[in-house]
């Protein structure tokens, strides 16, 4: 009796904690790894960071989804962690490495002027769609209902929305936040807070 309530005293603590865990990971926030350089130089290959599951979505927030049934090319679950360039019911214009929301001028200060115009394009949401042969939403002017327009940050490697349309709200796994360990303060700012000051002045 009393070695069985010696493997409870250890046993309960373990279950409780694995149940935490778990509980925590599907409705709190969990680990991030970032994978390939899409996002730099904001976001480096390997690099750690949260993804928090009740933050609200906001435009120029980082975030981490699913693409499988988003990209055509992916069959089994894979996370993407892309910005959020535009949300429901916006529409989106690029232009001589300018992005342009609702017909405003999106502040890009996170990447440098090549990464916008080498990288970026000129096109708008029904152009891109056509010319890249979107399964879902072709030949759309707005951002629709309930889904997200994103971009990666190094946008001439970056596999994004421009290819293969919107990100349903319902594969966004969290909003991606860089942690304290982070000593690259600008790099930080433009993936935690840039969100505040989206557009430019």
């Amino acid at each position: 009796m009393k070695t069985l309530r010696q493997i409870f005293s250890w046993v309960i603590p373990v279950v409780i904690g694995l149940i935490l865990a778990l509980l925590i990971r599907q409705f709190l926030f969990q680990n991030v790894r970032v994978d390939g350089p899409s996002m730099l130089p904001n976001l480096v290959n390997n690099e750690r960071a949260f993804s928090f599951k009740q933050s609200k979505i906001h435009r120029g927030s980082v975030v981490v989804f699913n693409a499988d049934g988003v990209d055509p090319q992916v069959s089994t679950k894979t996370d993407y962690v892309k910005r959020v360039i535009a949300v429901p019911g916006d529409t989106v214009k690029s232009q001589n490495g300018n992005l342009y929301v609702n017909g405003k001028k999106a502040n890009q200060s996170y990447i440098k002027m090549d990464q916008r115009k080498a990288g970026t394009g000129n096109w708008t949401l029904k152009s891109i769609s056509k010319q890249n042969n979107w399964v879902r939403n072709a030949g759309a002017t707005k951002v629709p209902k309930g889904e997200y327009f994103v971009l990666g940050d190094n946008r001439t490697v970056s596999n994004d929305s421009r290819y293969w349309g919107f990100v349903p709200k319902n594969k966004v796994d969290g909003v991606v936040k860089v942690g304290f360990w982070s000593k690259n303060k600008t790099r930080k700012y433009n993936v935690n807070q840039f969100w505040k000051h989206y557009f430019a002045n």
